[in-house]
């Protein structure tokens, strides 16, 4: 189901709880918004559908993905640039890295671990971000 985007940044300042089998139908909703919103949004955590899981959906190379429970392992290669988000107006200048190594969960729950880089690292910060209660 596609949901309103949420754009209180006093829910979205909030800390995620962590995602459970239970919530396999967030993601689902989560991605299927993403795709609603595919011309000017290219990821989304479930804060922004108003759910406080720690749940994200991305655009991975053209191929959509949603992880659950994500965590940033490990960082590489820092860099400046400035992030436009569906939730909030404006752009903000802010720190992220071209390489990651994220911990996940995938949709049977299974802990999977996984390098990113380039634009996908970019877009999976700034939803982990969103997890963490970071407004960027």
């Amino acid at each position: 189901m596609i949901r309103e985007i949420c754009m209180d940044e006093a829910f979205l300042a909030q800390k995620a709880e962590p995602a459970t089998a239970d919530d396999l139908d967030v993601g689902e909703d989560l991605l299927e918004t993403l795709k609603a919103h595919k011309d000017g949004c290219v990821g989304m955590a479930a804060n922004m559908i108003g759910v406080n899981k720690r749940i994200i959906a991305f655009d991975n190379e053209g191929k959509y993905m949603i992880l659950f429970n994500p965590e940033i392992m490990k960082k590489s290669e820092p860099y400046e640039t400035e992030e436009g988000c569906l939730s909030l107006t404006g752009t903000r200048r802010t720190k992220r890295f071209k390489s990651i190594k994220v911990q996940y969960q995938n949709e049977k729950f299974q802990t999977r671990l996984k390098t990113f880089t380039g634009w996908t690292a970019q877009i999976i910060q700034h939803e982990v971000d969103h997890c963490e209660g970071i407004l960027i």
